[in-house]
């Protein structure tokens, strides 16, 4: 818990542990399958980030009857079962509750191989930084609610959102690669979660214009459609950061913005790293790249 990693590990014996995680929100779309799939891609993104392979889950339902049509819970629930049956993972169940304010989400048990666990911990000076999906969805939801948003901005959030990290995780592990530590990128936003990362002895360095990113994300922070866990975000990093002096704000916003089934953050040898994203980039089709490194630097998150 101190370290805050992604779920929790049970050891069943020599061969097989159990992930744990549970995670559910309110709305972040009007249409209720897309609403259902976001949130269970995200939910399942945490047994990736484990080095874990999901098995099953159960629904978490907070729905106001009173005032919501039964059927937008159930195109919720459809959408939320397309991802499941994508991965692999069978729904066992679930609980509902009536409530004034509509949540959902999914508690997910996986399993791993106990020598083969991935935690947010153990990234080595040298180590490559990699980062599967583009930030800024949080800026571009922002953008959307204050009627801002263009058409494909809003498409290109929302395939992203949907995506399993299934794919990444499966082709680290194909490839049989030295991934050090992994996470993966949510409500902290990047540097949330690689200040997570940190441990004695260590510090990172990102090269912002190597971050993949929405190319509409940067244009709304520059005008300022910046959602408020931004700025919460920066708060709680501000203490580790050396920023380059020509950093431009709107990149560091970036940096900062709490994303909604974010990307896998994988760190690793670097010749692993090129070949990893390669992969992604060619098998995969996701938009990888190698954003930084590991440095000796303790405690410290150098951007520039």
């Amino acid at each position: 818990m101190d370290k805050g990693d992604d779920a929790g590990v049970y050891l069943l014996n020599e061969e097989q542990a159990l992930i744990q995680t549970l995670d559910f929100f309110t709305p972040i779309v009007d249409d209720p399958e897309t609403f259902g799939r976001i949130a269970a891609a995200n939910a399942l993104s945490d047994v990736y980030a484990m080095g874990g392979e999901p098995l099953c889950a159960m629904n978490i339902v907070c729905f106001p009857v009173k005032k919501m049509d039964m059927e937008i819970l159930q195109g919720v629930l459809r959408g939320g079962m397309d991802k499941l049956k994508e991965a692999g993972c069978v729904l066992a169940g679930g609980h509902s509750v009536e409530d004034n304010q509509f949540m959902y989400g999914l508690s997910v048990t996986g399993l791993v191989h106990p020598k083969k666990i991935w935690t947010n911990q153990g990234a080595r000076p040298g180590d490559a930084l990699v980062l599967s999906k583009r930030l800024g969805t949080g800026i571009v939801s922002t953008a959307i609610k204050a009627g801002r948003a263009d058409q494909a901005a809003v498409d290109e959030i929302i395939a992203s959102m949907e995506a399993l990290n299934r794919a990444t995780a499966i082709r680290a592990q194909g490839m049989d690669l030295e991934v050090h530590a992994c996470t993966d990128v949510t409500g902290f936003g990047l540097l949330g979660h690689l200040a997570e990362m940190l441990s004695e002895g260590i510090g990172f360095e990102v090269d912002s214009a190597k971050v993949p990113i929405f190319e509409k994300a940067m244009e709304y922070a520059a005008l300022g459609l910046l959602p408020g866990g931004l700025h919460r975000n920066r708060k709680h990093v501000e203490d580790k950061l050396q920023l380059a002096k020509d950093l431009a704000p709107e990149r560091l916003d970036l940096l900062c913005d709490a994303q909604t089934s974010g990307g896998l953050l994988l760190a690793l040898p670097p010749k692993q790293a090129e070949d990893l994203v390669q992969a992604l980039r060619e098998e995969d089709g996701l938009p990888a790249a190698v954003i930084g490194c590991v440095n000796s630097q303790s405690a410290t998150i150098t951007i520039r």
